[in-house]
């Protein structure tokens, strides 16, 4: 499959990435920011595969079936941890993880 069949979950990679280092980024400014350890480190696992993945789909893997399944597994991780916070940017976060858990999800069965 070449990447221009993968554009939407590209693109929606691309989203939940965007969306995890700004949650990073606010979380690390919170006031008890121990609170927000678990957070702020799925905020970096999950960054950093969607930005992997969002590149090995541009040059075409061969792996994308399993990379999708561990980004699945990755996002819905943080997406839940992002739930258990009120801060608009955890919501925020959480949201674009498990839409981007599912794209994945359809790509890797």
């Amino acid at each position: 499959m070449s990447h221009e069949q993968h554009q939407e979950l590209i693109q929606m990679l691309h989203s939940c990435m965007t969306a995890c280092n700004h949650c990073f980024d606010a979380c690390l400014k919170e006031e008890d920011v121990k609170m927000m350890s678990e957070c702020i480190r799925l905020d970096r696992e999950c960054a950093d595969i969607c930005n992997y993945l969002e590149q090995a789909l541009s040059r075409n893997t061969p792996f994308v079936t399993e990379l999708a399944s561990v980004c699945a597994k990755i996002c819905e991780a943080c997406g839940n941890e992002c739930n258990k916070h009120a801060h608009n940017h955890c919501q925020k976060c959480a949201e674009a993880c498990f839409k981007c858990a599912e794209a994945c999800r359809n790509v890797a069965s």
